[in-house]
């Protein structure tokens, strides 16, 4: 009976290791990854080199700009629905998850 007891304390008292991990805005959901070639500067969607995605297009409405007006790079949405941010250079500098 005691160690009945015991083995009640022990299972009411041990701690919970279980957590439910949200990946949704993770850098390690591959929907969100660098590596994912939706995201990458490598396609030519997300390229600088895309003359919608050019410094020098005067035209282009994805620019992003600083509280000063200067053009810091651009945005492309991936057909996963993330939106990626590119510096002028076609570095991934960030993301916005997609929204559900």
């Amino acid at each position: 009976m005691k160690s009945l007891f015991y083995l009640a304390m022990l299972a009411i008292s041990a701690p919970t290791w279980a957590q439910v991990i949200n990946l949704d805005n993770s850098p390690y959901n591959m929907q969100n990854s660098p590596y994912n070639m939706d995201n990458s500067p490598y396609n030519m969607r997300n390229s600088p080199y895309n003359m919608d995605n050019s410094a020098y297009n005067a035209s282009a409405t994805n620019g992003v700009y600083n509280n000063s007006g200067n053009r810091i790079g651009y945005e492309v949405k991936a057909p996963s629905g993330v939106t990626n941010y590119f510096d002028n250079s076609g570095n991934r500098i960030g993301y916005t998850p997609a929204k559900r």
